[in-house]
């Protein structure tokens, strides 16, 4: 359980201090309820109840007798995630607080509101050494809200981590320990044996770096159970290759293996629950460099699949790693594959930050998804694999091309490059996630996120859930 919550079995005397939350259509009502020394505290200190207002009401001894938040108009569901970033060191108790702002979900907030990446500060710029507490009702599962907390952290801590130290080796690193820590088998194919291995395209993207590139593929659970894939971009870097980024463009590509740190961090929450699921996780870790080695525009590349792909451009390296995994991933037609990138711009101006879009063809797994994502507040929504866009991804010399030349849909487009590599397995998914928060909020700072991740985890808990 996360050091920042506490059962009331395990606080013996102490008494927590209560922490509101309040929309202002319930402001008249709570300052009603409250003593005369809190309503009248409030009331001079301006409280309306405002988005993000936090007061500490005193208790005529010294100490914080209660303290209130507004909520405001209450479109944040994590809104509670700013008493942990603000609290002083204590015990917390939930009070007068909205159902839908409660119970797990107030757990959850409070949880991602203590997190901080703080690896590259020094010591006298760190971070409180101790963080408030909040003891959790009984109806609450902590260790549920612990291991996904500690997923989404484990997927955020890698995205944050700069290139020079989360390259193809550290990420494979990352993985090898998550693994071993639940006894799971891992194998990895690296540089020349990616050729060996059939894995080419994996192999051409990232050749042109010093660091090599490798195929990290790991393995867990009963063979008898249900199998359950999931794939993760895993460019540790991207320059855009000899297509080269700008430096605004490169200035945050240390998050384009967001996918990969996505998929590992879900793989913590289902190894971490038990579920009875044979899980299998794949992560193509390349860096998409430049030297006299590297892949160019119009070449035509060979396949895991045995399609034949002209490089439109060598800045959308992502779905030609994907591919050469998502083939391999595809010949064991596992019940449900899940695919994850950082993959497009356009997906990104479609539906922004917060709003992932996915593609499937399964249109029960896409409802789940859609359900499921807002019950646990991390919404997702379904964009179209429309068809009629097919021949967008043709090519004029070969099967099939990485960039075509249509300036529209390309998250559409994307998609339906990497579906084409899909031939058995009836239950496909893919992400197009940005792996980042650019507006900070409650529990959500400038940097690192763990896009759909609560989502997709949902999905397999319930179709999968412990007997």
């Amino acid at each position: 359980m996360l050091s920042s919550f506490a059962k009331r079995a395990d606080i013996g005397s102490a008494t927590p201090i209560p922490m509101h939350a309040i929309l202002p259509k319930g402001l008249e009502r709570f300052l009603a309820e409250r003593t005369e020394a809190e309503s009248r505290w409030l009331k001079a200190v301006g409280f309306g109840a405002k988005d993000g207002e936090l007061v500490l009401v005193p208790n005529g001894e010294g100490g914080i007798g209660c303290v209130v938040m507004g909520l405001g108009a209450g479109r944040d569901p994590h809104a509670l995630a700013l008493c942990a970033e603000r609290l002083p060191p204590g015990l917390y108790a939930l009070g007068d607080v909205p159902d839908a702002f409660g119970g797990a979900r107030a757990a959850y907030a409070w949880a991602i509101g203590t997190y901080t990446f703080d690896r590259y500060r020094s010591r006298r710029k760190s971070a409180r050494k101790e963080d408030p507490r909040l003891v959790l009702p009984d109806a609450v599962d902590a260790e549920a809200v612990t291991r996904i907390a500690e997923g989404v952290f484990l997927a955020r801590d890698l995205i944050n981590t700069p290139s020079n130290d989360m390259g193809p080796a550290e990420l494979e690193q990352a993985a090898r320990s998550l693994a071993g820590a639940f006894g799971a088998t891992v194998k990895v194919t690296e540089g020349e044996a990616l050729l060996q291995a059939n894995y080419p395209m994996i192999h051409a993207v990232g050749r042109a770096s010093t660091r090599a590139p490798r195929l990290i593929d790991f393995t867990w659970g009963n063979e008898a159970h249900p199998k359950v894939t999931l794939v993760g971009k895993g460019v540790c870097f991207d320059t855009g290759g000899l297509d080269l980024k700008n430096a605004s463009g490169m200035a945050t590509m240390k998050k384009d293996m967001g996918g990969a740190a996505c998929v590992l961090g879900i793989a913590h929450m289902i190894m971490a629950a038990q579920l009875p699921v044979r899980l299998r996780v794949m992560v193509p870790a390349v860096e998409n460099s430049v030297s006299g080695s590297a892949y160019r525009p119009g070449d035509v590349l060979t396949s895991r699949k045995g399609l034949f792909v002209e490089i439109g451009n060598t800045d959308a390296e992502g779905r030609l790693v994907l591919a050469d995994a998502l083939t391999d991933a595809d010949t064991e037609n596992p019940e449900l594959m899940v695919c994850m990138a950082t993959l497009t711009g356009a997906a990104r101006a479609a539906t922004g930050m917060e709003l992932p879009p996915f593609f499937t063809d399964d249109e029960t797994l896409a409802s789940d998804l859609m359900r499921l994502g807002m019950e646990v507040n991390d919404p997702v929504w379904r964009l179209p694999l429309w068809r009629s866009y097919e021949s967008a991804v043709d090519s004029q010399i070969a099967d099939i091309n990485n960039a075509p030349d249509y300036p529209l849909a390309g998250a559409i487009t994307a998609a339906l490059f990497l579906n084409r590599f899909i031939s058995q397995t009836q239950r496909w998914v893919h992400f197009d996630i940005p792996a980042w928060n650019d507006r900070p909020k409650p529990g959500r700072r400038k940097g690192a996120e763990a896009n759909a991740a609560r989502a997709i985890y949902a999905v397999i808990a319930a179709r999968y859930p412990n007997p």
